[in-house]
């Protein structure tokens, strides 16, 4: 079933009734710091549990639901009515962000979820995914192992694999996941254009490079003619930069770590690369210590408490801006204008109910 950023609109409208699209707000100070035009961050830290992932996850879960349970809506499958058979299991390897909106799709529907982490997930986000009601298995060793286990535990007929990540580019989930997050770049663009204002870059922040993906598709029409889309990794994890080069996704070596714990992923997912290459994507590494310095020159700009995956985007463009070399060969200069996403709000336990 083709989804349609309206259909996510309203699917999002009918779980959280009073929620409205995120800002995107001016920061000046980080202009002048990047010694560029103007710089506009969209806050998806505003998102319901602090972060984009409830767009992706949380909708391709229940519309998995939905599929297995033949729910003729989604407002069908949050009645319930008199099912005949219990719904499915649903399961995922995570960092953290995107096991707590498939956990958060499991609740809502009245299923169980089965959540997949890495040894290095801490313990506060392992905590806010057990109390919305899932099992959390650790999986000793990185993202991409957890990755496998997951797709094992589903392959075995544990459950229904809800991945952002998947070998084949036509994987219906993942075509769900990056159209959630096809919202952000629909709200982006209104609120951009209400601003009178069409940006020559984006600053994008990859973990398997859906959301770089989703942003490179829904951003069109709404950025200068021209514009550079930059993907921005972790160096220890540059798994989609490495894509973009070899054409394909190939497995990084290592054990991935970075400070930006929501990026640290081995392997690029191959329905993004399309639309990264049809954009004709660029790709920058940061060091730790500039993931980690981003997160305290957001905050003193008058940005929003974030972490070093939420931060990532300007973390990229402060890289580039940074370096002439590199700036030149991202056209980046005194007049650009500038749009980076942040992704994540500093992890709390939740307030939010689902």
């Amino acid at each position: 079933m083709e989804r349609t950023t309206h259909d996510i609109a309203a699917d999002f409208a009918l779980l959280f009734p009073d929620y409205r699209p995120t800002a995107l707000i001016e920061l000046p100070q980080l202009a002048r710091t990047a010694r560029v035009g103007r710089v506009f961050a969209k806050l998806e830290s505003q998102r319901p549990f602090g972060n984009f992932k409830v767009l992706g996850g949380m909708i391709a879960g229940l519309r998995a639901l939905m599929r297995a349970s033949g729910a003729a809506s989604l407002q069908d499958l949050l009645d319930g009515g008199t099912r005949a058979t219990p719904l499915p299991r649903l399961l995922c390897a995570s960092d953290g962000n995107h096991g707590l909106s498939v956990a958060l799709a499991a609740q809502r529907a009245g299923s169980e979820a089965c959540i997949y982490l890495p040894s290095s997930v801490g313990p506060l986000r392992v905590q806010r995914i057990a109390d919305r009601g899932a099992r959390v298995v650790i999986v000793e060793g990185t993202y991409d192992d957890a990755v496998d286990v997951a797709a094992a535990a589903a392959a075995s007929g544990d459950g229904l694999l809800i991945a952002d990540t998947d070998p084949d580019p036509a994987n219906l989930v993942v075509a769900d996941v990056m159209a959630g997050y096809r919202l952000i770049a629909d709200e982006a663009g209104a609120q951009l254009r209400a601003l009178g204002v069409h940006p020559g870059h984006a600053f994008i922040q990859a973990g398997v490079g859906g959301l770089a993906a989703a942003m490179a598709d829904g951003l069109r029409g709404h950025l200068r003619d021209g514009a550079r889309l930059v993907v921005v990794e972790p160096e220890s994890a540059a798994c989609v930069g490495r894509a973009l080069e070899s054409g394909e996704p190939t497995l990084l070596e290592g054990d991935l770590h970075s400070v930006a714990e929501m990026l640290a992923c081995g392997l690029a997912s191959a329905a993004a690369l399309p639309a990264l290459r049809g954009a004709g994507a660029s790709a920058v590494a940061v060091d730790e210590s500039g993931l980690a310095e981003a997160v305290y020159l957001l905050r003193e700009a008058g940005g929003p408490e974030s972490t070093p995956s939420g931060a990532a985007g300007l973390a990229g463009l402060l890289r580039v801006a940074g370096d002439p070399s590199l700036a030149q060969a991202h056209g980046l200069g005194g007049d650009s204008e500038v749009l980076v996403l942040v992704t994540e709000a500093a992890p709390q336990r939740d307030v939010n109910s689902a």
